[in-house]
């Protein structure tokens, strides 16, 4: 079946975010589904109690909210996973894994949902039907046929519920390996870590409420209308109100500027809108950490100027005596450096940061918040510690209205952290585990995403799992992931529909079809319901709500269950007893991961519950016991080594981000509305004059090539220039088309995270042929 087509365009967006545009792709998307009436009817139950979680991204819920509890992108995500087409054997007799690869992602998730388990062989160029017991019986041999468990890698994605992800660790461990790498170790893992460090815990320190009672919100590094538009009402709300809402953004995407509000009847019928920001300013690329240091050095300007009037500065000296630990480095760590470092490196003019520092030095409660923007740099964890570093100098952790947030992408990737998702896990988990079930757990480090790549590439890894996600195009260094999956032995994919990683396999591949959020869950007890974890460290249980298209799909707690039980038997865990009722599953996490106590009782309560965060009570989980200051200096330059070796200067530096019908690696379609660009993804957003500066015309066809000190040649070909609104010397492209430029060894310092937000590009004349589009 083929997607609706359309020619490529680009025509600048002129209308505010969400409002009628939302309303009409919605609306698109329901009638493509193939299953209109059921799914409006699955629609109203998003994100309500007793109804089933939004499949999107991890943004929380206000308490009492009206009716619709679902945006514009949840709505797209409930349509494309509730779609009525179908994948099944026919389709895979009809379509050799060869000719599948010709399609693009957009294709092949289109195809609908995998609806019987599937095997590749080695032989021949198809999928065949194959029964579950005789899939878990080809996993359990190739595993137990491993050398040593290291051998083997099991991914997961952020969409895997609690229940799936505890049951999932717990099997690997028991298997005898860390080997976990997961979503997270692409986005957001620089703000675990950093955070961790700062003030004793890897998550955000606000709750949804919190933003009711902020007098300023600084967002950096984030596109919520795109990435979680269902922030657009409390950014919105606290304009409105008054509060300053204070932007640090290089693109000036439609989200932070304007908005329209489906849920308000006067402004639709008005075709009114709503100002996004109080204040908007364009950092370089990377350059975010040099703009807080400079907000940082302006307050302890005043606060020397006030001191020597005998007045009280900005700084709250109070909390830094009590809580803190570092600030006398850290201000001789501002204090030495130049304001030309912080304005070069920044991007800003000196009266901007100016500007910044009032707002933030005047603000009693302020949030920060950020995303991918900021943690896709190779300087990230230094960076979200400068952010920490100023919310410490005015004691705005651990008050209402104010703190941290990073705003996490997929809907439960910070619930599948909490359950023991982790490479490194802490040692306290281990214990619990171990004092749990009675078997010692593994205590060498596994491997992240980065290193499960390069561990593929050396033979290291021969058996891959994945929880979902779609590993072959998410990752960076796109050629190498692909020639390291088929390096494996056996490559299992738990899936929900057709993607990549299901074409680029190991000698031998299992596509297992599993059921989505949005599709009953019924087990020997009855319908289940599993658990996930928002931003706001809210726990609550989601029921799907459609009937399943097969009866061959299953379940992902139940798919992990029938693995373990053949690879490992059930003499330590019952695996198979346990999905007859998941109650019995969170019984087991109570009994090991703090805060879930009585967790069964917890979640009869509407909207769940919270799992108590430490340092927004100001009890901080650091090595010394208190809060920390953590110094570091501003790069010398913002280029990785691996470039600055390089003789030829860069002539743009490209970041990769999402076009608005898309989430993570799911395409709804070849359209970016916000951006104007319609019928096509491989574009070149630029700035007419580096186009010119390049010796090119807007519209021209040109190929990107990666600058990186080794013998690869990065390149992606026939990429068409568009001249946009983005400062000189800048670049974005979508990806994961634009992934195979993201070197594998260019990761940030401390985390493993991709540098997708920071390469280095020269661009040439086109050498792709015209593609159809």
């Amino acid at each position: 079946m083929k997607p609706p087509a359309d020619r490529f365009r680009f025509h600048p967006y002129q209308r505010p975010a969400a409002g009628w545009g939302a309303l009409r792709s919605v609306a698109h998307a329901w009638r493509d589904s193939k299953q209109p009436f059921k799914n409006l009817r699955a629609m109203l139950q998003t994100n309500q109690h007793g109804g089933f979680d939004c499949p999107s991204c991890a943004w929380g819920e206000a308490p009492g909210e009206g009716r619709i509890r679902f945006c514009e992108n949840g709505a797209k995500a409930v349509n494309w996973e509730a779609t009525g087409r179908a994948v099944d054997a026919a389709f895979f007799r009809q379509n050799s894994i060869k000719q599948l690869l010709k399609h693009d992602d957009y294709w092949l998730e289109y195809q609908g949902r995998l609806t019987e388990p599937m095997y590749f062989d080695g032989s021949g160029d198809h999928y065949r039907p194959i029964g579950w017991d005789e899939a878990f019986g080809i996993i359990a041999g190739h595993l137990n046929g491993l050398a040593s468990p290291h051998q083997a890698a099991f991914y997961t994605s952020g969409r895997a519920s609690n229940e799936a992800a505890f049951l999932y660790q717990l099997f690997a461990r028991l298997y005898g390996t860390n080997n976990l790498p997961d979503c997270s170790n692409m986005c957001h893992e620089a703000s675990g870590v950093a955070l961790q460090q700062s003030i004793g815990t890897g998550k955000g320190t606000v709750t949804y409420e919190d933003f009711a009672h902020a007098d300023a919100i600084f967002v950096i590094g984030q596109n919520p209308g795109t990435n979680h538009p269902r922030m657009l009402e409390p950014l919105r709300e606290a304009v409105e109100r008054g509060a300053q809402v204070v932007v640090l953004n290089p693109l000036r995407e439609r989200g932070l500027e304007r908005f329209q509000s489906p849920q308000d009847p006067l402004q639709m019928l008005t075709d009114g809108d709503s100002a996004m920001n109080t204040a908007f300013f364009r950092p370089a690329l990377g350059g975010d950490m040099a703009a807080i240091r400079g907000i940082a050095k302006f307050l302890f300007q005043w606060q020397r100027e006030a001191e020597s009037e005998g007045a009280a500065g900005p700084l709250d000296l109070a909390f830094i005596a009590d809580h803190s630990a570092g600030f006398e480095e850290y201000r001789a760590a501002v204090d030495a450096t130049s304001w030309g470092h912080i304005l070069a490196q920044s991007g800003l003019q000196r009266h901007e940061l100016e500007r910044a520092a009032h707002i933030f030095s005047r603000s009693d409660r302020v949030i920060f918040c950020w995303a991918m923007g900021i943690t896709q740099h190779r300087h990230s964890v230094p960076t979200i510690q400068e952010f920490a570093n100023l919310q410490l100098l005015r004691g705005q952790i651990g008050r209402p209205g104010a703190g941290l947030c990073p705003v996490r992408g997929h809907s439960n990737v910070q619930g599948d952290r909490t359950m023991g998702i982790a490479d490194r896990p802490p040692p306290a988990l281990l214990d619990a585990l171990e004092q749990r079930f009675g078997f010692s757990c593994p205590r060498e480090d596994g491997v992240n995403v980065v290193q499960t790549i390069e561990a593929m590439e050396q033979g290291k890894i021969k058996v891959f799992v994945g929880l979902g996600g779609n590993f072959a195009q998410a990752t960076p260094d796109s050629p190498r992931t692909h020639r390291g999956l088929q390096s494996c032995q056996l490559t299992v994919q738990i899936s929900t529909k057709l993607n990549r990683s299901h074409l680029v396999t190991g000698s031998k591949a299992l596509i297992l079809p599993c059921l989505g959020r949005t599709d009953i869950d019924r087990q020997a007890t009855g319908p289940q319901a599993v658990t996930v974890e928002d931003s706001f460290s809210m726990v609550h249980a989601s029921f799907g709500q459609l009937q399943p298209l097969s009866s061959q799909m299953r379940s992902e707690p139940a798919i992990i269950a029938g693995i373990a039980a053949a690879t490992l038997g059930s003499d330590t865990v019952d695996w198979l007893s346990l999905i007859e009722d998941y109650g019995k599953i969170r019984d087991l996490i109570a009994d090991v991961i703090p805060g879930f106590g009585d967790f069964n009782r917890k979640l009869e309560q509407p909207g769940g519950f919270y799992l108590q965060n430490p340092a927004a009570q100001r009890r901080w989980n650091t090595d010394v016991g208190k809060a920390k200051f953590i110094s570091h200096r501003l790069p010398d330059s913002l280029l990785n080594e691996g470039v600055r070796h390089r003789a030829r200067k860069p002539d743009l530096v490209l970041q990769t981000l999402r076009s608005h019908d898309q989430f993570n690696t799911t395409v709804y379609s070849l359209n970016d509305r916000y951006r104007g660009v319609r019928g096509e993804r491989h574009v070149l957003f630029a700035n007419l004059e580096d186009i010119h500066r390049l010796g090119f015309e807007d519209r021209q066809k040109v190929d990107v090539v990666s600058l990186w000190d080794d013998e690869i040649e990065r390149r992606v070909q026939g990429f068409t220039l568009i001249a946009f609104d983005i400062p000189e010397g800048q670049a974005a492209a979508y990806y994961p088309e634009a992934n195979p430029l993201v070197p594998l060894e260019s990761y940030g310092i401390g985390s493993f995270t991709p540098t997708s937000k920071f390469i280095a590009v020269r661009l040439e004349q086109s050498t792709a042929p015209e593609r159809i589009v």
